[in-house]
C-alpha cells in the first residue's frame, strides 16, 4: 500500500487498533491476516508467546518475542499497538505478517 505521511497520520486516529497498554498478563490475541493465523499471548510488558503463520511454518511456536508495532506496509511503524485492521504486524524477529483482516481480544478477567 503506498500512502503518504498525510494519509497515514489521518489513518492512524481512525483504524481498529489494539494498544499495547491496553493488555494485561494473561490476555490472548487471534490475528488473522491474509494469509495466516496467529494466537498471541501476553507474558509481561513487551513479551509475547505466539504460534501459527511464519512461526508454525518454520517449527518455531510458540516463540516468545517482542511486538515492535504494525505499518502500513512501508518502513513508517505505529508502535504503541499490537495490531491493527489493514496494517501488518511486525515482531522484534522483523517478521512482518501479510494486512490483518481481524482482531480478537480475549482478557483475561
Amino acid at each position: 500500500m503506498n500512502c503518504s505521511l498525510t494519509d497515514i497520520v489521518e489513518a492512524s486516529e481512525t483504524i481498529n487498533q489494539l494498544h499495547k497498554n491496553s493488555l494485561k498478563v494473561g490476555d490472548t490475541i487471534i490475528l488473522k491476516t491474509v494469509n495466516s493465523v496467529y494466537l498471541i499471548k501476553v507474558l509481561e510488558e513487551d513479551r509475547y508467546a505466539v504460534s501459527g503463520g511464519w512461526f508454525e511454518k518454520n517449527n518455531l511456536s510458540p516463540a516468545t518475542l517482542t511486538i515492535r508495532g504494525c505499518t502500513w506496509g512501508g518502513s513508517v511503524i505505529k508502535n504503541d499497538i499490537v495490531a491493527a485492521c489493514g496494517l501488518h504486524l511486525e515482531f522484534g524477529n522483523k517478521v512482518v505478517t501479510s494486512r490483518i483482516t481481524e482482531i480478537f481480544h480475549i482478557s483475561n478477567n
